[in-house]
């Protein structure tokens, strides 16, 4: 498996799963465009990939869509091209529904759900003329099964996997693929940074989100479901993608185990 000559370009790669996705997609060999508001964390991410020659950072902010063009502009400018867009970047939340201000819904919604359906559309047509491309998203097991505390979280992902389902069936004439990635529970920052229903960071770790897949191995199992160019793949515990074939399947059963879920 390589992604020599492959340009990727990754938002969200200055910590946790972008992180980790850069400092792997560089061992096979890809040229990276990493992103995130954090240029100095960008700079570090940098230092940890296989060649920092074929690195270049790009400051993005995925609540303000204003600066997208601009942005599509320079990252095609770094290498000639572009060959995979990771929509990586993210914020989760942890409060409940009738807690959490709307400002916080909005919040997480312009990062999560607009940020990488305004990027994706912007560099959509960089796409449609070159015949070729592949848009990969970081959803959630969340993103197909909704639990307590993360409401805003939960419709965030639901919505990426709506419009990209969508997407694919546009564009498919084109060349161009999608790549759905679930994750599970992976020990990265994403329970510390999430948003309580005022706003402000949770700073604390959860014992599922400490206790889940080390993103390196997450980072290795991703990359080659993007090299496969998979539609969808879920990389989690056992009881996580149960969760899912439950819902499938067994609706009103899996309904019954989420209200047991802790819900302070």
């Amino acid at each position: 498996m390589s992604f020599t000559d492959k340009v990727i370009w990754i938002t969200g790669a200055s910590s946790g799963i972008g992180k980790h996705l850069a400092i792997e997609c560089s061992n096979l060999n890809a040229k990276l465009i990493l992103s995130s508001r954090n240029i100095e964390a960008l700079k570090a991410v940098k230092t940890l990939c296989k060649n920092p020659l074929n690195v270049k950072l790009i400051t993005l902010d995925l609540e303000d869509y204003t600066t997208f063009k601009t942005k599509v502009t320079e990252a095609i400018s770094c290498f000639g091209s572009i060959d995979i867009l990771v929509n990586n970047g993210g914020i989760s939340q942890r409060s409940l529904a009738q807690e959490t201000s709307i400002d916080v819904d909005k919040r997480i919604m312009d990062v999560n759900y607009l940020g990488s359906v305004a990027l994706t559309k912007t560099l959509l047509p960089l796409f449609i003329e070159q015949q070729s491309g592949h848009f990969v998203v970081t959803t959630s097991i969340v993103g197909k099964i909704g639990t307590p505390l993360r409401s805003s979280y939960a419709a965030s992902k639901h919505a990426l996997h709506g419009f990209f389902d969508s997407l694919r069936a546009e564009i498919h004439t084109n060349n161009i693929a999608v790549t759905l990635v679930c994750p599970g529970f992976v020990n990265t920052n994403i329970s510390l940074n999430a948003l309580t229903g005022n706003g402000k960071a949770q700073n604390k770790m959860d014992n599922a989100t400490k206790n889940g897949l080390a993103p390196e191995r997450f980072a290795q199992l991703m990359a080659k479901a993007i090299y496969k160019k998979k539609q969808e793949v879920y990389i989690a515990g056992f009881k996580e993608k149960l969760g899912i074939y439950t819902k499938r399947f067994f609706p009103k059963l899996l309904s019954k185990m989420i209200r047991k879920l802790s819900v302070t």
